[in-house]
C-alpha cells in the first residue's frame, strides 16, 4: 500500500494539468498552480471522524424520517406531515417525476450515500482488503452534488414564512433532527479527504511522466485522480483499474452534449416561467402562482430576505447558469485563449449552485403535504413546477458535461508539459 504522503500522479479537473502532490502541514491545502483549483488538503484522523458523523447521521436520519415534521392548523384542523408526505402528494396528483425527484434528492441519495460511505471507510480504518472499494468510494464522490438536504432545508424555510400569517405551525422533532443531520454531514464532509480515501483504495499510477511524450497517452480519471500511460493499453474502452471509470482524454462528445441540453433547458425555461407552480385554494376560489407572483407576494408581505432568496435561486441562477454555459461553450469552439483562470473560476460557480434552484420544488412539496383542508384551503401544484425541475436537473447535468479543461487545451499545445508542476 502506498504512502497517503508520497502518492502517484494527478491531473487537475479543471485544466487538465499534471501534478506531483507533496506533503503539507496539518491543515494545510494545495491549489493548482495554473488556474487555482483546490486539490487536497492535509487532514489526520479524517477517517475516524467521518465514520462516527456518518452513524449518528444514520440516526438522525430514522428519526427525521420516522416522526413528526411540521404541523398545520387552521379553524379547528389539523394536519401533520412526515418527510415523505410531499413526495406521496405529489404522486396522488399524477405528478410522478416530480415525486422520484423529491424522494431520490430527499431520501434515497443522502442515504445511499451515507451507506456507502461507512462500507468503504469501515474497512479501510481496520486495515481489511480493499477489494471492489474503489468504484464504491467514487459514486459517493458522484452523489455529492444531489444530496440536497441543505437546499431542502431551506424550502422548509420559505414554505414555513409564507404559511405563518394563515395559521398556527408547529415543527416537529422530525425536523430537529434534519436540522442537525444537515450540520452533521457537511462535517463529514468537510473532514474527509477524499485523497486519503483513494490512497488507501491503491495507488498504482503514474509517478513521473515520460521524458518524451511522443508515443504515450498519458490520461488521468476524472473519477479518483489516478494517472495513467495508455500506451500498451490493448482494450477499446480502458478503465481505471482503482475506481473502474471509463478512461478519456477528455470528456466523450462535451461540447454536443453540453449544446443539447442547453438548448433543451431554455426550452423549458419559458413554460417554467409563464406556468403556475402552484395554486392556492381557499374557500373554493382559486389563486395560481407563478415564480415571479410568489416573489412578488414576499415583497408584498415585507419579506425582502426571502423574496430575494427566492428570486435568485429561482429566476436568476438558472437564466445565469444557461448564458454562462453558452459562453463557455462559445468560448472553446472559438479559440479564446484569453482570460482563462478567470473562465474557469466561472465554470466552478456554475457548477456549484445550479443545486440551490430547488428550493421552489421542495417550497411546493412541503405545502401541498400540509395545506389539504378541502373547502378550507388547499394547495395544488402547477404544470410550471415540472418544468423548472426540469431546468434545474438539465442545467446541472450540462455542467457536468462541459469539461473545462478544453479551454486550457489551445494554451497547452503550445506549452511544454514533459514534466509536472508540484501542487
Amino acid at each position: 500500500m502506498a504512502s497517503v504522503t508520497a502518492p502517484a500522479l494527478m491531473e487537475c479537473h479543471d485544466c487538465g494539468m499534471f501534478l506531483r502532490p507533496r506533503a503539507l502541514p496539518e491543515g494545510g491545502r494545495a491549489k493548482c498552480p495554473r488556474c487555482g483549483a483546490g486539490l487536497y488538503r492535509e487532514t489526520h484522523r479524517s477517517m475516524d471522524y467521518a465514520i462516527a458523523l456518518n452513524l449518528a447521521g444514520l440516526v438522525l436520519f430514522a428519526i427525521a424520517c420516522l416522526f413528526p415534521f411540521m404541523t398545520f392548523k387552521l379553524e379547528g384542523r389539523v394536519q401533520t406531515s412526515t418527510l415523505i408526505t410531499g413526495v406521496l402528494e405529489f404522486w396522488d396528483q399524477g405528478l410522478w417525476p416530480l415525486a422520484a425527484l423529491v424522494l431520490a434528492v430527499t431520501i434515497v441519495i443522502p442515504l445511499s450515500k451515507m451507506l456507502a460511505t461507512l462500507v468503504v471507510l469501515i474497512p479501510l480504518r481496520f486495515g481489511l482488503p480493499a477489494r471492489g472499494l474503489g468504484p464504491l468510494f467514487r459514486a459517493v464522490e458522484l452523489m455529492h452534488p444531489w444530496a440536497m438536504m441543505e437546499v431542502f432545508m431551506l424550502g422548509v424555510l420559505v414554505a414555513y414564512v409564507k404559511l405563518t400569517d394563515l395559521a398556527t405551525l408547529e415543527l416537529g422533532r422530525a425536523l430537529f433532527a434534519f436540522s442537525v443531520l444537515i450540520i452533521v454531514l457537511a462535517a463529514s464532509e468537510s473532514l474527509l479527504e477524499p485523497r486519503n480515501v483513494w490512497a488507501r483504495i491503491g495507488d498504482q499510477g503514474l509517478r513521473k511522466l515520460p521524458k518524451r511524450r511522443a508515443g504515450h497517452h498519458i490520461v488521468g480519471c476524472h473519477g479518483c485522480d489516478l494517472v495513467l500511460d495508455l500506451s500498451q493499453a490493448a482494450v477499446r474502452r480502458p478503465t481505471c483499474p482503482r475506481c473502474g471509470a471509463h478512461l478519456h482524454h477528455r470528456k466523450p462528445n462535451s461540447l454536443n452534449r453540453t449544446w443539447a441540453l442547453v438548448i433543451t433547458a431554455f426550452v423549458l425555461y419559458i413554460p417554467a416561467n409563464v406556468f403556475p407552480v402552484m395554486t392556492v385554494i381557499s374557500f373554493g376560489h382559486g389563486e395560481p402562482d407563478t415564480i415571479l407572483s410568489g416573489v412578488k407576494a414576499l415583497i408584498e408581505a415585507n419579506m425582502w430576505p426571502l423574496a430575494l432568496l427566492v428570486f435568485f435561486a429561482s429566476i436568476t441562477v438558472p437564466m445565469l447558469k444557461l448564458c454562462g454555459l453558452v459562453f463557455l461553450l462559445l468560448s472553446v469552439q472559438r479559440g479564446w485563449s484569453w482570460r482563462l483562470r478567470d473562465r474557469t473560476v466561472l465554470y466552478r460557480i456554475i457548477e456549484s449552485v445550479g443545486r440551490w434552484s430547488m428550493i421552489d420544488i421542495f417550497m411546493i412539496s412541503i405545502l401541498i403535504a400540509l395545506v389539504k383542508l378541502q373547502a378550507i384551503a388547499t394547495i395544488e401544484p402547477g404544470i410550471g413546477a415540472t418544468s423548472f425541475a426540469g431546468v434545474v436537473i438539465i442545467t446541472m447535468i450540462a455542467s457536468m458535461m462541459f469539461d473545462p479543461r478544453l479551454m486550457w487545451d489551445a494554451v497547452e499545445r503550445n506549452s511544454d508539459r514533459s514534466q509536472p508542476a508540484s501542487a
